[in-house]
């Protein structure tokens, strides 16, 4: 796992990890705004690093390897944690495990853990490696085909297409099977006081039992939905909302009723 660091002449840490099927420069459009404040740390994930050769291991393997790294390197005391989807799975088992100082923490559209059969989450598993490994397979014609990408252009569906080209079909698998079944520990003891779970308004339904699980885990949390945006849309395709709403998380400036939906 390769760590990016930018701004590092800035005292407060913001850790942001990426969502699946893109790389760490999702978040490009981003860190020149948030590195003039904040120290920036994007990690780039095992199985998506172009630098380190390997597979994608899995959610509890990455959290702590990623707290290992933090901690072994001074920066155990995090101003805000942010992670979309796959990047949000690693945020709430980093919350559960407890070892650094967060002061807030952002849930983009996080997966949490399946609580059905182990047979019915075998076949979920299946489902999302075919459709995944499709798009692999046959590139960004049969990509567009198999999602909703009515706003992604041609060039994102290129990009997407690029990195199912370089990812293997072990860290396809491992990426959907690990969070959707990553383990919790069995007693949670969360110090961060701050912590949002925003939801697009395009995917409310989607993360309906991701939201009602991050309420039961973490019952101080703050739900925000966020207009005009599709899972994980919000840092690469609206920058500057992103950057708001980060900025706001840590205390700083304010979120416009135009960009989030009132607190739930």
């Amino acid at each position: 796992m390769t760590i990016h660091e930018f701004g590092k002449h800035n005292e407060k840490v913001i850790v942001l990890i990426h969502p699946s099927i893109v790389m760490w420069d999702y978040f490009e459009y981003v860190i020149p705004a948030l590195a003039k404040k904040y120290h920036v740390i994007v990690p780039a994930l095992p199985g998506y690093d172009t630098e380190s050769k390997g597979d994608f291991t899995s959610v509890e393997d990455i959290a702590i390897e990623l707290s290992t790294w933090l901690v072994q390197n001074n920066l155990y005391e995090v101003e805000c944690l942010y992670g979309c989807s796959m990047g949000g799975s690693m945020v709430i088992r980093m919350l559960a495990d407890n070892w650094l100082r967060v002061k807030h923490a952002v849930i983009d559209g996080g997966i949490t853990p399946y609580k059905l059969p182990w047979i019915i989450t075998r076949f979920i598993a299946i489902k999302d490696f075919c459709l995944i490994y499709a798009g692999k397979l046959g590139g960004a014609k049969l990509l567009e085909k198999a999602f909703d990408t009515d706003e992604l252009t041609e060039e994102d569906i290129k990009y997407a297409a690029d990195v199912l080209d370089f990812i293997s079909a072990k860290t396809i698998w491992r990426t959907f099977e690990s969070c959707n079944n990553y383990s919790m520990p069995k007693y949670i003891n969360q110090d961060c006081k701050h912590i949002e779970y925003w939801v697009a308004d395009k995917e409310v339904k989607a993360r309906k039992n991701d939201v009602k699980y991050v309420k039961r885990i973490f019952p101080q949390t703050i739900f925000r939905k966020i207009k005009d945006v599709g899972h994980g849309g919000l840092a690469p395709f609206n920058p500057e909302k992103f950057v708001r709403g980060i900025e706001f998380v840590c205390g700083e400036g304010s979120y416009n009723c135009e960009d989030f939906g009132g607190q739930d």
